[in-house]
């Protein structure tokens, strides 16, 4: 009798969801507990905002908003719906967490300024990287850079970097100083960074083999359910002089955790050898490099 699993879809969205909700949180309080109070100047239609609050004194929460509702209309038009429903509600949210805190916080968190400016990149740049993580995005400049790029052959992040340099360089025009801006590009590289750092983790990938006298059934399950192919190798036990037939599987690294529950409720006696590996490319992984 074939193996059935429970699915649960539900939950698994309020998981995204709640995950990416969790990402907006962090990235509206790193706004709002060290980089404005500080009077810094990030990157990003969040960073654009910022220039305005400063200027005119009018919301971060309410410039955000509008602009990307701009943004979102300008880009349905050039590119369809291809930035998701997760995107609008990441700005939704956003934008709310961002009026809410801006409220509640008045003074920065820490006094240094430099600490402000790499607090708030640490977090800011995890945050989103959060957020990538589950298929979203904070939109902004990430919908300006889909749209040139539809148009131009203009890699997309490159297009981001180019954007924020101007933001951070505009804040010289408000304040007249050197220490801000450069306060500002501090933020963006640990942001940046940190970034990197989080979606490399979340990029990394395992190899499993995996002996089972049920190996048709794991096959089946992470075929279909977990959607990453397999390949059935012929082994030969050498004590047994039994052919023993093995599964290769290649996962990212944060999928392993359901493999190896999968595997368990099928067959609790398999034998599971995992290692990681440098680099996947193709098939659902990373493109192929040259």
């Amino acid at each position: 009798m074939p193996f059935k699993r429970k699915k649960y879809p539900v939950w698994e969205i309020i998981r995204t969801y709640g995950i990416i909700t969790i990402g907006l949180f962090i990235n509206a309080l790193s706004w709002t507990a060290f980089l404005i109070p500080s009077e810094i100047v990030g990157g990003g239609i969040t960073g654009a905002s910022t220039l305005v609050y400063f200027a005119t004194g009018f919301p971060v929460a309410i410039t955000f908003l509008l602009v990307n509702v701009v943004l979102i209309i300008i880009g349905i038009k050039n590119l369809g719906f291809s930035f998701g429903v997760k995107t609008i509600y990441a700005i939704v949210v956003l934008s709310a967490f961002l009026g809410l805190l801006q409220k509640l916080i008045t003074a920065p968190v820490v006094d240094d300024r430099f600490m402000s400016a790499i607090i708030g990149g640490i977090l800011g740049g995890a945050s989103v990287g959060l957020v990538f993580t589950q298929g979203g995005s904070t939109g902004g400049t990430d919908i300006v850079a889909m749209i040139i790029n539809k148009y131009r052959n203009i890699s997309h992040g490159r297009l981001i970097l180019f954007m924020d340099v101007v933001i951070i360089s505009a804040s010289y025009l408000l304040f007249r100083s050197i220490e801000v801006m450069v306060y500002g590009y501090v933020t963006m590289a640990v942001a940046s960074y940190s970034i990197d750092m989080l979606l490399m983790g979340h990029k990394r990938s395992v190899q499993l083999f995996i002996f089972s006298k049920q190996h048709n059934e794991i096959a089946s399950v992470i075929a279909n359910e977990i959607g990453r192919g397999v390949t059935l190798l012929q082994g030969k036990g050498w004590y047994t002089q039994e052919d023993t037939p093995v599964l290769l599987v290649i996962v990212k690294r944060y999928e392993s955790t359901n493999l190896f529950r999968v595997i368990k409720e099928i067959d609790p006696k398999a034998f599971i050898s995992m290692g990681s590996v440098m680099g996947v490319y193709g098939q659902g992984f990373d493109p192929i490099k040259y």
